[in-house]
């Protein structure tokens, strides 16, 4: 399995925008953002840092509900 990179939040969270989601708030140094589907609202919260851990992003990962590959994929494209 390769290895996650580690992009800084400006980045994370502009890969968000474009899948749909928008900032609802921010408290401290981590931005909140949302995306309402048909059935289910999403909740995905990004540490506002330079670098995010390899931890750190496979939670956004999950929370976001985006597939690993195209997630990695649409963040190269940046």
């Amino acid at each position: 399995m390769p290895k996650l990179p580690h992009p800084s939040a400006e980045e994370v969270i502009k890969l968000l925008k474009k899948s749909g989601f928008f900032i609802v708030g921010r408290k401290g140094s981590h931005i909140r953002l949302k995306r309402k589907d048909k059935n289910e609202t999403r909740i995905v919260i990004v540490p506002y840092h330079h670098e995010i851990t390899p931890g750190t992003m496979h939670s956004i990962i999950r929370q976001s509900g985006i597939e690993k590959d195209e997630f990695l994929r649409k963040l190269e494209e940046l």
